[in-house]
Formats: C-alpha cells, structure tokens, sequence
C-alpha cells in the first residue's frame, strides 16, 4: 500500500510512477477523499472543543441560577455530540473509501526498470552456460520416451481436469530429489531458515502480500473463507504481519516447500501442453524481511541464489529486469530467471525475484524499532522463486534427454538419487 504523506507531497511524482505501468489511478482523486476525510476529522476536533468548552460552563451557569442558559448550554452540548458522532462516522467512511482505493493501486517502480508493455520489453543483464548442441531434434519433457511412463496427463485430468499430473517412478523421484537439492542447498550454503508454512490462510493474510483484491480470480478460495496459497511468498512473509520487531531481528531469510495453487485464470490458452502451467505445483519460496537500507543488497543476493541452483544443476538460463508492464502488481523491481528449454528452443521464467520495498509492509503493518531509537519505521520485503520445482523437473529432463530416450542426470542430484545417473528409455533409474 501507498504512504498518503507521499502522494499528498508529492502528486506529481507519484502520478508519473503509475503512469509508466500504464495505471490511470490518478493522485487527484485520492487526495479528493483524503482531503474530505481531514476535513471530517477536523470538523469533529473542532465540535469535541465547543462541546467541552459548553460542558463547562453548564455548571457554571446552574451555580449562578441561570436556568436559561443552563438549558442552551445543555442542548448545545447534546447537538454537539451528535455532530461528533456524524463527523466520525463519516471519517470512518471515507478512511474505508481511501483505503480500498490504495489497496488496488500496484506499487511504484523504481526509476532504473526498464519502461515497457510486456515481456517483449524486458531487458536481458546476464546470461550464463551455452544451451546444448544437440545432434537429433529435442522433444518436449513429455514426449521424452523415458519419460512418458511416469508422467501422466491422462488420470490426472481423470481425476482433477485439466491442467493437473500424475507423476510416478522415476519421475517422481527426480522431482522429490531436485525440492530436496534445493532445499539443503539454501539451508547449508545460503543461510535461509527453513520454515513449514500452511497452505491455507486467511483473507487478511492474501491482503497482506497483495493478492487482494485485484487477483483474486488467479487463486483458490474454500467455501469456509480460506485461501490455498499460490506461493509461499503469502505465509513467509506474512509472518511479520502486525508485528513491530527490534533492528537486531534483522534481516530474517526464510525457505519454504510447499504446494502452490493457482486458477491461472488469465492465461486462459497458454501451456496448455505438458507441466509448464498447472493448477497444483511445488515451489521452494525464498522470502526475506528486512531493513530498508538492506534492500537493494538483499535483491541482487537473492538473485544469487536463485542463480545458483541452475548452475549447481548445469542448466543455462538468463536473467532479465522486467519493464514496467510486465512486473507484478507488489514489485518495484522484478529479476527473472529464464532456463533453456530445448523442447521449445526458448529461454522460459523458472524465477521471479522481486523487491517490495515497504509496500507489503504497509498492507501488513509490520515495522521495525530503529537500535538507536525513534519512532517505528516499516520493513522491507522480498521474495522469490528458489525455484519453480516442476519448471526443474522439466529442464532438467529436456537438457539431459538423449537421442534413444534416455535422460542423463546432473551431477548435483545423484546423492539425492541414491548414486542413480540417469532415467532409461524405459523409465527406469539406474
């Protein structure tokens, strides 16, 4: 959510900001509510000052027998209260206009993002590994000849629809061991926490990391008012929500495993083939909660990490900055992660590392007490893929296939693997 002090200093800096993500929010427009609000908060500290002042003077004038005044001061005192409670009640409103209209408007950029419509927009900072030469044509993950056996379309939509699989044998041992190689590495070498989260939250929770309102339509609700979490990024971070925690508590790195779930209503048509969009996935989230001026720092680390599991697993990949049009609703500035994929002779978004800054946080309320005192400030937050599991179950297998069907395996995995190499034509691991 947006500081009101900020806009109302500065509109014209925050108009551009939304501007360049294509947003026709418009400062005069909140400032119109805030100011009506001020107004109304005004109004009733003015009425509370005659109404205190009359109260006075109400026994006053009954000492002196005044009975006439007595009774005008009385009656000024009960319309006065009455104009108080009005005035409040109609602060209340218009606090709820305000802040319902703030939490829809999507964070603002940083001035060094790329302007831009979509991902055709988006700017290319590194690249690493050269994909593979390879000397037959590469299929898909799942028209692999090892591969089809343990992974499969046809039950899952049997048992679910559409947009769902059914991973078995060697498949879903790879996939197991590659959310374990992660895992251990962010834990052992990274220094995230790990953390088992729920899947299921409340509304508030959803509020709190941006989801809501605007996307709602993207995620799962229950008929009892919870929410299944489309990342963990929701829980992780929410851990901080209404919290004001000490500066020494800083930063906090969490890891999680967990189940996400996403409608994907608005990619209605794409990837419909194979495990690249799904309704039900696995994710290791990174999230870190942390001091403002550790932000910046904290977003190229995370990045880092992210990186570095692709490389641990010989996969080339390329990270970009997204523009403008193509960033998330929370994010001032997102870094993906693109992976080879031969299949599709293309580079495809395994992880979107984003910074927040005090935007979530705001939504949360979550602070921070400064070690040299002062009043509370807010955190800053950051999340990110670490990574897309099913994304590395797919790039693993297509960059290892071989031409009889058989997947040669990365290094990394085979203590995950019991020693195992590779999947056979057969589907096998041996």
């Amino acid at each position: 959510m947006h500081d009101i002090r900020a806009i109302r200093d500065n509109p014209a800096a925050f108009d551009a900001a939304l501007s360049r993500r294509g947003v026709a929010a418009s400062s005069s427009d909140i400032l119109a509510i805030d100011g009506e609000r001020r107004a109304a908060i005004q109004a009733a500290e003015a009425a509370q000052a005659e109404a205190n002042k009359a109260a006075k003077e109400v026994g006053a004038a009954k000492g002196r027998g005044d009975e006439a005044e007595f009774e005008r001061l009385r009656a000024l005192v009960g319309a006065k209260k009455s104009e108080i409670a009005e005035l409040n009640d109609k602060a209340k409103e218009l606090d709820v206009q305000l802040n319902d209209l703030l939490m829809g408007i999507p964070n603002l950029p940083y001035d060094d993002v790329p302007n831009g419509e979509d991902e055709d927009d988006n700017v290319e900072i590194r690249r690493h590994g050269n994909p593979r030469n390879f000397d037959f044509d590469p299929v898909e993950h799942y028209e692999i000849a090892g591969v089809q056996d343990g992974m499969d379309f046809e039950t899952a939509a049997k048992l679910s629809g559409s947009r769902f699989v059914l991973l078995s044998g060697a498949v879903a041992r790879l996939h197991r061991a590659l959310a374990q190689f992660m895992l251990d590495t962010h834990v052992e070498e990274n220094g995230l926490s790990e953390t088992i989260t729920p899947v299921l939250v409340r509304e508030d929770m959803m509020y709190g990391t941006g989801q809501l309102p605007k996307f709602g339509e993207d995620s799962y609700q229950t008929t009892n008012g919870w929410w299944l979490i489309p990342t963990a990024e929701v829980t992780l971070t929410n851990i901080v929500n209404g919290s004001t925690v000490e500066e020494s508590y800083l930063p906090r790195r969490y890891v999680a495993h967990t189940q996400c779930f996403r409608s994907e209503a608005g990619s209605a048509g794409r990837d419909t083939s194979g495990m690249l969009r799904q309704h039900q996935f696995e994710k290791v989230e990174m999230v870190t909660v942390c001091h403002p001026e550790q932000s910046e720092a904290e977003h190229e680390r995370m990045t880092k990490c992210a990186e570095g599991i692709l490389e641990k697993l010989e996969l080339p990949y390329r990270t970009v900055v997204l523009c403008t049009g193509d960033m998330g609703a929370g994010a001032r500035r997102t870094h993906d992660i693109e992976v080879w994929l031969p299949g599709q002779n293309t580079y495809r978004e395994i992880s979107s590392v984003s910074t927040c800054g005090d935007y979530q946080a705001r939504r949360m309320n979550a602070r921070f007490k400064p070690s040299e005192g002062g009043k509370p400030e807010f955190l800053h937050t950051l999340n990110g893929s670490g990574l897309a599991v099913g994304r590395a179950l797919i790039s693993v297998l297509e960059n290892g296939q071989q031409a009889d069907g058989s997947v040669d395996l990365p290094s990394a995995l085979y203590p995950y693997l019991r020693g195992k190499t590779r999947i056979t034509a057969e589907g096998a691991l041996e």
